[in-house]
């Protein structure tokens, strides 16, 4: 049997102390959804298909260590920050939890861009990989709506923003996709 080394990203994943948490798995979870369809575009024999999902999977994978260090960067700024009255620190506040709300967004947007791909992908595969390029899909679709979610729950998030507005879009797009069968 083949040996996938996944354990020390669960240990980080498990660790209190390892900044990674929901939006990293959101995105790991496309860069593996990408992965799986670049496996079946190549067997297709469509290079091109697996050129785009291998961008899709190194974009996702690359947000996954983004989003941790976005996310601890935030949690360090709330933790210091006091009753407020300083402009320059709550602005500088304010500019850190945009930033830890701008990752997520690119991973739902990310995840859509793989669910896309899917689509096309489904058209091609071997009937063998069909099923891997449907489960991929709805990988995708989940780490589309659970990047989404930690978009609208960003405080620096406001009702009527245009992050919250696209982060809907996503959502959408991927409610729709976990609702198609498989």
């Amino acid at each position: 049997m083949r040996e996938l080394n996944a354990g020390l990203v669960l240990e980080a994943f498990a660790s209190p102390v390892h900044p990674a948490s929901a939006g990293s798995a959101a995105a790991l979870t496309g860069a593996m959804s990408a992965a799986l369809l670049a496996k079946a575009a190549r067997s297709a024999g469509d290079e091109g298909a697996a050129a785009q999902a291998i961008a899709l999977a190194i974009k996702l994978e690359r947000l996954a260590a983004i989003d941790a260090d976005a996310l601890e960067t935030a949690r360090t700024a709330l933790a210091d920050a006091d009753e407020g009255g300083d402009a320059r620190r709550d602005f500088s506040l304010g500019q850190t939890l945009a930033q830890a709300a701008a990752v997520p967004l690119d991973v739902a947007e990310g995840c859509v861009d793989v669910i896309d791909l899917a689509a096309f992908v489904a058209g091609i595969a071997p009937a063998d990989l069909l099923p891997d390029v449907r489960a991929a899909a709805s990988l995708a679709a989940a780490g589309a709506r659970a990047a989404a979610h930690l978009v609208e729950v960003n405080l620096a998030v406001a009702s009527g923003d245009p992050r919250a507005e696209r982060a809907q879009q996503a959502a959408r797009r991927a409610a729709r996709e976990l609702s198609a069968p498989l």
